[in-house]
């Protein structure tokens, strides 16, 4: 139950942030919306504490300045 759906959105969540504009990084709260989006309710704590346990850095650090 609740582990699978959880591994399925950590999966859902590191495609989102590979996938990303790399000058315009996704904050916890826009992926935390796109889930909502996707019929997936779920807070943006929830999403930064598994963005950590992924261990992908927050936004402001994945930002690129090219």
């Amino acid at each position: 139950g609740e582990d699978a759906s959880s591994r399925a959105i950590k999966e859902m969540l590191t495609q989102m942030i590979n996938n990303e504009d790399t000058k315009h990084p996704l904050s916890d709260q826009k992926i935390a919306t796109m889930l909502k989006n996707k019929g997936i309710n779920i807070a943006r704590r929830t999403v930064a504490k598994y963005r950590e346990q992924l261990k992908i850095l927050p936004a402001k650090l994945r930002r690129q300045t090219d």
